[in-house]
């Protein structure tokens, strides 16, 4: 308990007063974000994101999405077709609200590896120092070697097209999914690592931790309860702002054909298929895919930015 209190008082995300009274850690971290009004628009255009997916795949089916009308096909935006047709006369409407789910099923599963791979890297590091350092920060250098977009390129041509389409809670999902998931998860947690490290040096050297070690917390205790929480900012931070950068990773690479296989669908590669069709007057089929990446972009990252901010104790002079 006296260990629990300590960290309580002189942790970084410990009680503060604000205008005579007491604020807990999460409400002084949303009183700060609701000051940044752009992250509060990108949360809100974020989240109608979400219900627009969602809610959307309650009342259309992915056959629906998948079904094939070529008396229909490259159908402008009508009452029928509110955001036309494709070459093969498939609803591109539909086909936004499933490929949303793809997207944004590679960009946060990948995230979520690469985070935890970071944070766990990172903070065994800083924690334990001596050859662990050595050898942790030794993988991580190695793995910055390892170019992202070749990567998945050369695994997209010469695996992805190999891998059966899998069935997953009645939805189709191609191979290539998953392999895209993977690299992007697996090479992308170097620059978090380093950060979590760098705070985890600093943290392990503040007085509530040499207090809790001195009331006999054990080593897996104080990095899990004491200096892992402390670090939760940067974490977040950094998942939102990868979750961005996973998602237009997602994007182009299924732009060039070699991410996420048909049937499938995913923004990416319905921009693929709208390539041939900009300059015959198609603008539709590429305009709303487009649009979708760049709106869902810019919402995480102006979330990103305002959780830094929120996340930083400079901050509590605006409150």
């Amino acid at each position: 308990m006296a260990s629990d209190i300590a960290s309580l008082d002189s942790s970084p995300l410990g009680r503060e007063k604000v205008a005579g009274k007491v604020l807990t850690p999460g409400q002084l971290i949303w009183r700060r974000f609701l000051k940044h009004r752009m992250a509060v628009f990108g949360m809100i255009g974020f989240t109608l994101l979400l219900l627009f997916i969602i809610i959307g795949s309650l009342f259309i089916t992915e056959e629906r999405a998948n079904a094939v009308d070529l008396q229909a096909r490259l159908s402008p935006p009508t009452s029928q077709y509110i955001m036309g047709t494709d070459s093969t006369g498939r609803d591109i409407f539909s086909r936004i609200i499933y490929g949303g789910q793809i997207s944004l099923i590679v960009g946060i599963t990948a995230v979520t590896i690469s985070v935890t791979l970071g944070t766990l890297v990172g903070g065994l590091a800083g924690f334990f120092g001596g050859w662990v350092d050595t050898i942790l920060m030794r993988i991580t250098e190695a793995m910055l070697s390892i170019p992202q977009l070749f990567l998945l390129i050369v695994l997209g041509k010469f695996i992805g097209r190999d891998i059966e389409t899998v069935n997953i809670l009645g939805k189709q999902i191609s191979g290539s999914v998953m392999i895209v998931i993977f690299v992007i998860g697996l090479t992308s947690w170097m620059g978090l690592s380093r950060i979590v490290r760098a705070n985890v040096l600093s943290l392990k050297e503040m007085d509530y931790v040499s207090v809790s070690k001195s009331l006999g917390s054990s080593q897996i205790r104080t990095f899990f309860k004491h200096l892992i929480p402390n670090t939760i900012g940067v974490i977040i931070v950094s998942s939102t702002l990868g979750l961005a950068g996973a998602i237009l990773s997602e994007a182009y690479v299924s732009f060039l054909g070699l991410g996420i296989q048909p049937p499938t669908a995913s923004w990416g590669n319905m921009l693929t298929a709208a390539q041939t069709f900009v300059q015959k007057g198609s603008w539709w089929m590429w305009v709303f895919p487009s649009t979708f990446i760049v709106l869902t972009i810019l919402c995480v990252n102006l979330i990103g930015d305002g959780l830094r901010d929120a996340f930083d104790p400079r901050s509590n002079r605006h409150l």
